[in-house]
């Protein structure tokens, strides 16, 4: 089986009522429980602002506030999943999309270590 990450890419500059939220994470929901089984980990995130950024800057590093990048297309969550192939983790991704409205991205992991 391999690992695949499914970040959820959101815009934050869009604006969602209070009915689509709930509508968005009763889907969501819907699809973490078809997962079961697939899914390693998975979990939303806060808004970008609530980040802290530490950089390392010749031996020693810095901390900042906010994103890593400025920009309004911001990972707001993610699901680790095993799959058989690149073919089943589209399947899932597509399927997760749907149901959170927002791009998703599909990474396989290197070498991934668990515990």
């Amino acid at each position: 089986m391999k690992t695949y990450l499914l970040a959820v890419q959101f815009d934050e500059t869009t604006e969602w009522s209070e009915e689509e939220v709930a509508a968005q994470r009763a889907q969501v929901a819907k699809v973490n429980e078809e997962m079961t089984g697939t899914w390693v980990f998975l979990g939303g995130l806060l808004p970008s602002h609530a980040s802290t950024v530490v950089r390392p800057a010749g031996g020693a590093v810095t901390v900042t506030d906010g994103p890593f990048a400025e920009t309004k297309e911001q990972l707001g969550g993610f699901w680790v999943i095993r799959c058989a192939d690149l073919d089943q983790a589209l399947a899932w991704a597509e399927k997760c999309a749907l149901a959170c409205g927002a791009a998703i991205e599909v990474r396989p992991f290197e070498g991934a270590q668990w515990v």
